[in-house]
């Protein structure tokens, strides 16, 4: 579902730009902004990874005016050529070279809808400048560098725009980042966020400074702009609960796998057992996950929070301890206990597949409840954890022997 065209300039001539298409055939535009090193590996990635999403994503050769088909890599002998590039640019051209890109997304036959740009490094300087000078839908914005030159232009961003800022970005020191945020914040379709302790490129996974939780961070909060403005939205409620149905219902696992990306993966954090990728995942559902589950196994839903790409669903796991079970106490005979237990499942989603699940739960309690593990004298407790999720008026506490030295002094 990708491939390279050619788009015609303003000025008569022609250049290339990798397009990526959704599975499904159309949607949305989005224009992605290189870094200083071409159309290389990670933006054909960030591109597929895009159009999962749900659009059609086009990547200009913005060089291609001293070179076409720029294609660096991060080493040293490669870096200094990409400054060279960048040093060399005319970004007026530039802007120009994504207005027509703009131009041939509209032609594109499986473009629908609005359309809007996102950039890394340079990238992230330009989707400003289109903010401000072309008629894109909504932007987002990766530490910019460069931006404290162009501030002047701050005032014809029109649309929703999404900056992410390094915290130790050595290309944007504090006092042009505070610059820059001074300027942004007067406008309210503007949001800003800085993500301490990352420095420049953090989120390139090829790059020394990629930090994978603020990438990830990063990435949720500019696909929440995305959808908000451009959409596609899917229904992810009803999505999770067709997933749940296979696992729990009908315990299909071959029904279960289609619900999810093509490469994706599970954790359940207390016990580290799941899988990566879809042959490991498979594995693990079908042998010590689907079947491994109790006779008696029951969700009691509590609470859910649905955002732009992921649920977050609270709930009490009931079940009685009548086999091994694999994932969630493992290597433990049964015991024949029944037990309850609070959990929390964070979900995320690419397009309208299942992408990965995170799954939480007090593991102390568990063992405590199939009388594996004695509680006198640990800060743990049993059943009361999933009883006091459910009703607020069992006693808090419990567990504080330095609880009743507080008893009647001022509050």
């Amino acid at each position: 579902m990708s491939q390279m065209i050619e788009i015609k300039s303003h000025d008569g001539r022609s250049f290339a730009a990798y397009k990526a298409v959704p599975a499904q055939g159309s949607g949305p535009g989005l224009v992605l902004l290189q870094e200083i090193f071409g159309i290389n590996a990670y933006m054909k990635s960030m591109a597929d990874r895009f159009a999962e999403e749900g659009y059609v994503v086009l990547v200009p050769d913005l060089f291609w005016r001293m070179e076409p088909g720029v294609v660096l890599g991060y080493e040293e002998e490669d870096f200094a050529k990409a400054l060279g590039f960048n040093g060399r640019m005319d970004i007026d051209l530039a802007v120009r070279d994504i207005e027509s890109t703009l131009d041939a997304m509209r032609m594109q036959p499986e473009h629908a809808g609005k359309i809007g740009a996102l950039g890394y490094c340079l990238g992230g300087k330009l989707a400003m400048l289109a903010a401000a000078r072309t008629q894109i839908d909504c932007a987002v914005s990766y530490y910019g560098v460069g931006l404290d030159a162009f501030l002047d232009e701050v005032p014809a961003v029109q649309c929703p725009m999404v900056f992410h800022f390094a915290g130790d970005d050595a290309f944007c020191p504090l006092d042009a980042r505070e610059a820059i945020m001074r300027a942004l914040a007067n406008n309210p379709g503007v949001e800003q966020y800085v993500y301490p302790g990352c420095d420049h490129a953090f989120a390139s996974p090829g790059r020394a400074h990629f930090d994978k939780p603020a990438t990830t961070m990063a990435y949720s909060r500019s696909l929440a702009l995305l959808r908000k403005v451009m959409g596609p939205v899917h229904d992810l409620n009803a999505l999770w609960e067709r997933h749940c149905y296979y696992e729990f219902a009908t315990r299909d696992v071959d029904a279960v796998m289609p619900t999810m990306v093509a490469d994706p993966y599970v954790n359940h954090v207390p016990t580290m057992t799941g899988g990566v990728g879809h042959d490991q995942l498979k594995r693990f559902y079908k042998y010590h996950f689907v079947d491994a589950n109790p006779a008696d196994t029951r969700l009691i839903p509590v609470s859910r929070t649905i955002g732009s790409d992921r649920i977050v669903d609270e709930f009490v796991f009931c079940a009685t301890h009548d086999r091994e079970i694999d994932w969630l106490l493992p290597g433990l005979a049964p015991t024949g206990k029944y037990f309850e237990i609070p959990m929390l499942a964070v979900v995320c989603f690419r397009g309208d597949k299942l992408y990965n699940e995170h799954i939480y739960w007090d593991q102390a309690s568990v063992l405590v409840q199939i009388g594996v593990l004695d509680p006198k004298g640990l800060p743990v407790a049993g059943i009361e954890t999933a009883k006091k999720m459910i009703d607020e008026s069992v006693p808090s506490n419990t567990l504080m022997r330095n609880w009743a030295s507080s008893e009647g002094r001022p509050v």
